[in-house]
């Protein structure tokens, strides 16, 4: 499957300016815009979403990203759909276990049975097509008795979305992914697998090989679904790579190694790094938690001066990598730092990987 890469800014939802930085972002070139979600830290995502639709025209939409548990596969799909349907098909759903929206709601990330099951179902709806109730998350059953406790005359036994016209174009679905059973699960029920394991390239090919193995295994063609990455990108004429200056960097390297257990291929100082952030990682501190080398820094994230980015990007495009979020100084930035580095990703590198 060939798609022209996709170039995606991510931001922190602020309500009262999602509009106003989706309209930067796109000025500025960038394919897309993806919006956090979580209920405690910033406004609604789809509120965030449909103001970015309205003062925009080109740019894509999505979530970046949602997670199986604070929303039934219905309220996530009509959510999604509705935000399709104002943009003129811009939308897209980015998902995964969850992490901070689950945790300070006191959970951890969802079992991966419960994203499968969450997938299959969400994918149904936004085909238009029907869910039976026996198929959907049990999580839901025990808030509810059925529907045929209250013994109406005409109840149905499944569930769709009736307002969508399936003539209309799908949204695609993404899933963030580390681990094998995850990348698989994404692989086998998503539109767009999303690694989230740096920018180190035997991490991202061990990552590749995870999912289009478990497509085969599942007798699906392993080039029938898109693949891409979460990248820590900081552009800026400094060599010195600070890991201060890298946002969501901890949060990332955590990723690798959630439950203390790093999977993919990892040096030994790697390893030791992972297992530190395992143990080290403040959720409720947003101060940076990692104490990292420049070298691991330079082979987990992409920072230096545009030719730099542009080559370590093209880089893993060429392993077959057609979908960035980029984790870096956005459009949202105000500090004079990070702003700088915003503007130079946008000035040098967005231009020269777009040609």
């Amino acid at each position: 499957m060939t798609q022209t890469l996709e170039l995606i800014t991510a931001v922190r939802p602020r309500t009262r300016r999602a509009a106003e930085f989706a309209a930067m972002a796109e000025e500025a070139g960038w394919h897309g815009i993806g919006f956090l979600d979580n209920q405690n830290l910033c406004g609604d995502v789809y509120v965030c979403l449909a103001l970015a639709a309205a003062a925009t025209e080109r740019i894509q939409l999505s979530t970046d990203v949602t997670n199986p548990v604070t929303r039934h596969p219905a309220v996530t799909a009509g959510a999604i759909a509705s935000i399709q349907e104002v943009s003129g098909g811009r939308a897209s759903l980015g998902i995964g276990r969850g992490d901070s929206a689950l945790a300070f709601v006191g959970h951890a990330p969802a079992y991966t049975r419960l994203l499968e099951s969450y997938l299959k179902a969400l994918q149904t709806y936004l085909r238009g097509d029907s869910v039976a109730f026996g198929e959907l998350t049990p999580w839901w059953r025990e808030m509810a008795p059925p529907v045929d406790a209250v013994q109406v005359a005409d109840a149905s036994d499944e569930s769709r979305l009736r307002w969508i016209d399936s003539r209309d174009e799908k949204v695609p679905v993404y899933g963030a992914a580390t681990g094998p059973r995850v990348i698989g699960t994404v692989a086998k029920h998503a539109d767009i697998v999303m690694f989230a394991l740096g920018a180190d390239i035997e991490r991202l090919r061990w990552g590749l090989q995870q999912a289009r193995a478990a497509r085969r295994e599942a007798g699906l063609d392993p080039d029938g679904v898109r693949y891409g990455a979460y990248l820590n990108v900081v552009c800026h004429a400094e060599s010195e790579s600070a890991p201060d200056t890298i946002p969501f960097l901890d949060t990332f390297v955590r990723f690798s190694t959630l439950h203390g257990k790093t999977h993919g291929p990892a040096t030994k100082a790697a390893k030791e790094l992972f297992a530190s952030a395992h143990e080290g990682y403040r959720m409720w501190d947003r101060g940076p938690s990692l104490d990292v080398s420049a070298e691991f820094v330079d082979r987990f994230a992409i920072v230096g001066p545009p030719d730099t980015c542009i080559r370590r990007i093209q880089e893993i495009v060429d392993l077959g990598i057609d979908r960035i979020v980029v984790m870096g100084p956005t459009v949202d930035d105000t500090d004079d730092a990070p702003k700088r580095y915003a503007e130079l990703m946008v000035r040098e590198v967005l231009p020269a990987l777009a040609n």
